[in-house]
């Protein structure tokens, strides 16, 4: 009876020790991140028959388990992975947004700026001093375009090396769990009844680490050896084997970097697009909102250049010549060069550009052009909208989108793909080309003057000047008093001629012709053979009075140091609808992008909020169940101090009944 009682103090002794130090090892860890709470499993010794009663033995600790619900813990994974996705997200776009608002209204002002000067020079085309100042404005906006991209380049380079550093630590961290993984077997393998606690927490708060990174699932073995997997299932780590993510450049743009996964016998891609968390917001926002930004702004340096190139090819400057270009030529062979990307996996030879042909109809998205065996087959990888591109002979594939597909070089292959960016390049490469003030073309070549005896509402008008020296020449050389007349041939059918009036009669016909009432004449001069100079638009409702009262219009010489009608023609191009098939000016363009930045900004920021109240209300609910409440093992620890107090007057009983049996024997 006195040693069964010692047996039985000695064992609550032992318990209460287990359960103090249980309690304790909690209190110890209550600010350890990652640290689930433990609890000493306790249990009784099973009882003695004696005289047909069972007489209890004493207790023992079972099994020390966490207190870990693992539904509340992915709960918290889960929006963790959401929620580093999130705060990623808000924090690029809020720098992206930032440099939009000083740098994209930088250009805001420079096109202000640049069309101000223009605007001066319509008003008085002979001052010197103002001419100067367009150069310096053009050099101005050419530059705050350059420093736009430059600002882009940054960005792009500060996400590819994040990028990096993040698959860095995704790799550290599947070495981790992969040695944890041989840890907790090899522990397993000593000790079935009972589980490294501490290692699992270990384990866990890697894996809550991972799920900031990327999407994180795990799948756990009867050894408990755990597999974890990123993204839609990539296995990352598998048992005890831990694979690598890294980085490598991009096929074919070297600048949007891609990952891959390493095991020890094979390496695959990985679509970073639906890794989750930090790393798929890093890659969907340079993949995604830098690009369209991007191209947007590429898109908006090239219509300006190309516009006021147009303007300035139409008058004559003030040495009487055609206007050189403002800019760079949109159409130089390294920008056409520039926009085709081809990847390394192509079978076929072919070498290939762009050319623009409508900037008004360009988007600021990617293509992919695919020949299919027959076909180039071009696909908006915005839209994933596909079309058939139309050959013009001999090498131009027409996309309908405002460029052209060239095929400059070789023979293609079955499956080759070409990756197209029609904007790329152009704000980088924006330049003033224009060296002197003088070459501004302000004056017109050539204009209309309708007779004082015409009686309609009908009109001739100069829709393009293709070459004004030549235009000059056909009017005022050529041409001793170019006319125009028109009048209704019949009812609602109108005929015109053109012809030089100067000449004795019957004065030779250049060009005549008919077109119906509602219609326009749209007739190009010199007419073929000879190559155009000037193209001309009669409109409206020409009724003349028949043959004999024609409705007559002149032709004639318009260059003068005085003359501004190409320079305002210019300065009206600021107010025109230019892109997006001619529904957004310049301003109206750079400003629906800047707002465009602004507005996604903003919502990743609302849902950044989101994302962070939702892991709160997860982590919180995870922690009332497996976070240490000081409270309770304040209590605890009082409640087991006391058992072990009173084990020890058990001991200390059975040590005195057994020193008086002693006694008494002796």
């Amino acid at each position: 009876m006195t040693v069964s009682l010692y047996q039985t103090g000695v064992s609550g002794l032992l318990a209460a020790q287990q359960q103090l130090a249980t309690t304790g090892h909690n209190i110890a860890n209550v600010n350890t991140e990652g640290f689930n709470r433990q609890r000493a499993e306790q249990d009784t010794f099973l009882g003695h028959n004696n005289g047909g009663n069972y007489i209890g033995t004493g207790t023992y600790i079972n099994d020390v388990v966490r207190i870990y619900d693992q539904f509340s813990y992915r709960e918290q994974l889960f929006n963790q992975s959401n929620l580093g996705n999130a705060d990623t997200l808000h924090t690029d776009l809020n720098q992206l947004n930032e440099i939009m608002s000083f740098a994209g209204n930088a250009v805001v002002d420079g096109i202000d700026s640049f069309y101000q000067t223009i605007n001066g020079i319509a008003d008085n085309p002979s001052d010197i001093g103002l001419r100067s100042i367009a150069l310096s404005q053009a050099n101005i906006l050419a530059s705050d375009f350059n420093s736009l991209n430059e600002n882009f380049n940054q960005i792009e380079k500060s996400i590819n090396g994040e990028i990096e550093e993040v698959v860095g630590q995704i790799s550290k961290i599947s070495l981790e769990l992969a040695k944890i993984n041989e840890q907790v077997l090899t522990d397993k393998g000593l000790a079935v009844g009972g589980q490294p606690n501490d290692l699992l927490d270990r384990r866990d708060q890697l894996i809550h680490e991972l799920g900031e990174y990327t999407n994180v699932s795990t799948i756990e073995d009867q050894n408990g050896v755990m597999t974890v997997m990123i993204g839609s299932g990539a296995t990352l780590v598998a048992g005890i084997t831990p694979l690598t993510v890294s980085v490598r450049a991009g096929d074919p743009d070297p600048l949007k970097t891609e990952l891959q996964i390493s095991g020890p016998n094979s390496t695959v891609a990985l679509n970073g697009a639906i890794l989750g968390g930090a790393l798929g917001a890093k890659i969907e926002f340079r993949d995604e909102h830098l690009a369209q930004t991007r191209g947007e702004i590429d898109r908006l340096a090239m219509a300006i250049s190309q516009t006021l190139n147009a303007a300035q090819s139409s008058g004559l400057d003030l040495n009487v010549q055609q206007g050189l270009n403002f800019f760079t030529d949109i159409n130089t062979t390294a920008l056409m060069e520039g926009r085709v990307m081809a990847p390394s996996t192509n079978n076929g030879t072919v070498s290939a550009s762009v050319e623009i042909t409508d900037v008004s109809a360009l988007t600021a998205n990617e293509y992919q052009i695919k020949y299919d065996g027959v076909n180039y087959v071009m696909t908006n990888m915005d839209t994933m909208s596909a079309s058939i591109l139309t050959l013009t002979p001999p090498n131009h594939y027409d996309s309908g989108q405002g460029f052209d597909f060239v095929i400059d070089s070789g023979a293609p292959a079955p499956d080759d793909v070409f990756i197209v960016r029609p904007g790329k390049n152009s704000a980088a490469l924006m330049k003033v080309t224009l060296t002197s003030e003088l070459g501004i073309a302000a004056s017109s070549a050539i204009e209309v003057e309708s007779s004082e005896n015409n009686v309609s509402d009908g009109s001739i008008k100069i829709t393009e000047v293709y070459d004004p020296v030549a235009a000059r020449n056909f009017t005022s050389t050529l041409n001793a008093d170019l006319t125009v007349d028109v009048y209704e041939s019949a009812p609602g059918t109108y005929a015109y001629r053109v012809f030089d009036s100067g000449n004795p009669p019957p004065a030779p016909t250049i060009a005549t012709g008919t077109f119906a009432a509602g219609s326009n004449a749209v007739i190009n001069l010199p007419p073929l053979p000879s190559g155009p100079a000037f193209q001309i638009e009669i409109g409206g409702d020409p009724v003349g009075q028949g043959p004999l009262a024609r409705e007559t219009f002149t032709i004639a010489d318009a260059f003068g140091v005085g003359n501004a009608n190409n320079a305002l023609a210019m300065a009206l191009t600021q107010e025109q609808g230019i892109l997006n098939n001619g529904k957004d000016t310049f301003g109206q363009g750079i400003a629906i992008s800047i707002a465009d930045v602004g507005s996604k900004a903003k919502s990743a920021e609302i849902v950044a909020s989101t994302a962070d109240a939702l892991y709160t209300q997860a982590f919180n609910r995870n922690q009332e169940i497996s976070g240490v409440n000081l409270d309770e093992e304040a209590a605890n620890m009082l409640k087991f101090q006391q058992a072990y107090q009173a084990a020890s007057q058990i001991i200390s009983t059975a040590n005195t009944l057994f020193d008086t049996i002693f006694n008494a024997v002796r």
